[in-house]
């Protein structure tokens, strides 16, 4: 076992929740090798083509993980683990909002607009129903423009901004992508849309955290009402021009924010979470071209976090 690989105890919990392997010649071969080369890739950050042969053909490590990126086993895989923990009461619900922009590295850009042209199947004649270039790369629809590929311009180059929700115990509990020249409080909604733990047992998936705290960019009216409506306590200070204006409006402006600053502390949880995940050299670096992509790539990364603490 490699530094950085999976341990025998990490790879127990993972077995039986992943696609059933083949036999000899079938399609999927040695679920653990290939998943300890995409990680040693996720933590090292070097090119495909550069994994060491321990791992087997590269172009098979880089396939498995474009294809987990697209279908959502890496999102599955997390779910799961994350289903255990809450069963165990191992989630701690008070959780913290913030974002974090990555460097696109130059071979980041450049992804083609318009899907790959379709490619008949072998025999195929005309009038034969051909399946489209996005169905054949097993590619979700969507992508294709900067934007589309979450890529944003600003003085320092193109950058990618993750948006995430961090537990009480500095682990990643849900996260978006955006460009990086996209403000914070209006993915609010967005990313905590995104937090959804399963239940073991009967139920619905939890959705709702018992605290949210977050820093001053995320103080607007519009998110101070949508976490009233769905009965969710926050601790989020207010900006002084926003006192000010409420101030000079007297009773129209309404009543004063509540904010507890012992209970504010706790923000620095999600600040933590985002040292871990840049921990891994291909999550503080974006090299993949679609956004699909390096969504999986940052979701392995919490999955290694999630069962390494």
């Amino acid at each position: 076992m490699g530094r950085g690989d999976l341990t025998n105890a990490e790879w127990d919990r993972l077995e039986s929740f992943l696609p059933p392997g083949g036999a000899r010649g079938g399609r999927w071969s040695d679920h653990r090798r290939v998943i300890n080369g995409v990680l040693y890739r996720v933590r090292t950050g070097v090119q495909w083509r550069d994994l060491p042969e321990r791992f087997g053909p590269w172009e098979t490590v880089y396939k498995r993980h474009r294809r987990w990126s697209a279908d959502g086993t890496w999102k599955m895989l997390l779910s799961r683990i994350q289903a255990a923990e809450d069963a165990a009461g191992g989630i701690d619900w008070d959780v913290s909002v913030d974002s974090t922009a990555v460097r696109a590295h130059q071979h980041a850009a450049g992804a083609r607009k318009a899907p790959a042209a379709a490619v008949p199947e072998k025999g195929a004649g005309r009038g034969t129903n051909q399946r489209s270039g996005a169905a054949e790369t097993g590619r979700p629809a969507g992508g294709g423009s900067q934007i589309g590929e979450c890529l944003g311009r600003s003085r320092g180059g193109l950058t990618t901004k993750i948006h995430l929700v961090a537990e009480g115990r500095c682990r990643p509990l849900a996260f978006v992508l955006t460009p990086g020249h996209y403000g914070d409080g209006p993915q609010l909604e967005r990313v905590l849309a995104q937090v959804s733990v399963p239940r073991t047992g009967v139920g619905r998936p939890r959705t709702r955290p018992d605290h949210v705290l977050a820093d001053k960019a995320y103080t607007s009216r519009n998110n101070r009402r949508y976490l009233r409506r769905r009965g969710i306590r926050h601790t989020i200070p207010e900006r002084l021009d926003q006192q000010r204006h409420r101030q000079n409006r007297g009773s129209r402006g309404g009543r004063p924010t509540g904010f507890d600053s012992e209970r504010y502390k706790k923000r620095n949880t999600v600040e933590r979470a985002i040292n871990r995940l840049k921990g891994f050299r291909a999550v503080a670096t974006r090299y993949e071209k679609r956004a699909y992509i390096y969504l999986g790539t940052v979701t392995l990364a919490a999955l290694v976090i999630w069962l390494r603490t």
